[in-house]
């Protein structure tokens, strides 16, 4: 895409990446692609904004220089260090030698361990201005949203925060950079839950502390690092991120995230029955195979959904382990105090109730109970086990 004017010499510059696989090595983006958002300030002072990853610096730069020699740029913002944001900058520093760095008192560290660079970095405090002609920079530290480093760049005169990996979301910006162009504004905000959920739901209290500064700012812009610039509706990205992190813990809405594994079917058999017996109750539920679903998907189902329904077999005396990833995962992610349940067949002895229920512990989530079977589960064990599912529902809708 070409760069786009978002506010009067106010540009967006930024590059979509439609290759990488497995954002941060680890959450799977093949499919939605994600975009690496820069912005660039033309006044008496020309200012950059973030920068990009390593595997884009050539794009970004053709963007810059579209606008812009990179020489005559006099500052770049680094609201974060993560290298998805600043990969490009040693490339960027061989055609701006004289630039300043502009970030918190950790960025400077973190400019010195990742890329050896301590000259011209310039430390800016919660609050601090820097007047850039027409326009103001009016840095706001959002410390742990999602690095300790982290803050955001508000521009005064024409009320657009830079807000980095706050209000970001996956997706690639097909066409347009905007919320009020787009095609389908409901999918961006579902990239925006996934990515909520999969990189700063761990920080959720820094995140509630960083909307209740903004909300003294008169934005009328959110241009994150990531996603949609929302300039329609820019209350609305801020908002919903408020929402996800009131979901910390507490249970969540009255639905049923239902995992499971089968190694030959017979887990799946049963779970196809225990998942009648949820929705006979009029409970939703979101199924998942933990073997082929990427934990990225997962994880919002769970933050959302106040019931777990795991099934899983016993593999050699333990949980299937796929399951035991899942759920390690989710206590890292903080995702406390739910329901949960759990059912799966074993061959000759059973295992993976114990690991199931060590594991339940850890994440502080209530056991409801659990329904082994041996085997393969008969007509019998496949109508106690849709009453389970009803009952389980029943439990959601009436927790004590």
């Amino acid at each position: 895409m070409q760069p786009v004017e978002i506010r009067p010499s106010i540009y967006w510059i930024g590059v979509n990446d439609r290759h990488t696989e497995l954002f941060e090595g680890l959450w799977t983006i093949q499919d939605e692609g994600i975009s690496y958002n820069s912005y660039l300030i033309l006044d008496e002072k020309n200012v950059l904004i973030d920068i990009t990853s390593k595997f884009t610096t050539d794009e970004l730069l053709d963007q810059v220089r579209s606008l812009i020699e990179p020489e005559k740029l006099n500052y770049i913002v680094i609201n974060h260090m993560e290298p998805d944001h600043t990969g490009g900058l040693k490339a960027l520093l061989l055609l701006a030698p004289r630039v300043k760095l502009l970030g918190t008192a950790k960025t400077k560290e973190m400019l010195a361990s990742f890329y050896n660079i301590t000259e011209n970095v310039q430390v800016v405090a919660d609050g601090e201005e820097l007047i850039l002609g027409k326009h103001t920079l009016k840095f706001v530290s959002t410390p742990f949203v999602h690095w300790p480093e982290t803050m955001m760049t508000f521009e005064t005169t024409e009320r657009v925060l830079f807000s980095c990996d706050g209000f970001g979301g996956y997706g690639t910006l097909n066409g347009t950079i905007f919320d009020d162009k787009t095609c389908d504004i409901a999918y961006h905000e579902k990239q925006a839950l996934r990515y909520f959920v999969n990189i700063v739901s761990s920080f959720t209290k820094p995140v509630k502390n960083a909307v209740a500064k903004l909300n003294a700012l008169p934005i009328d812009v959110v241009a994150p690092s990531h996603g949609l610039v929302w300039r329609n509706s820019p209350r609305r990205i801020i908002d919903l991120y408020a929402k996800w992190a009131g979901y910390a813990g507490g249970a969540g809405d009255p639905a049923v995230t239902l995992l499971y594994a089968s190694m030959y079917g017979n887990t799946e058999r049963l779970m196809e029955v225990i998942a009648q017996g949820i929705v006979d109750e009029g409970i939703q539920v979101r199924i998942f195979n933990v073997v082929n679903t990427s934990m990225a998907d997962i994880l919002p189902a769970l933050w959302l959904n106040a019931g777990v329904m795991i099934g899983a077999p016993t593999y050699e005396g333990g949980m299937f382990p796929y399951m035991s990833f899942v759920l390690e995962l989710a206590q890292r992610k903080h995702i406390f105090n739910k329901i949960a349940a759990s059912f799966g067949s074993y061959a000759w002895s059973g295992g993976a109730k114990r690991e199931y229920e060590e594991k339940i512990s850890a994440l502080r989530w209530k056991s409801f109970g659990t329904y082994e079977f041996k085997g393969t589960a008969d007509p019998e064990e496949l109508t106690e086990g849709r009453a389970f599912g009803a009952s389980f529902a029943r439990g959601i809708l009436t927790p004590q």
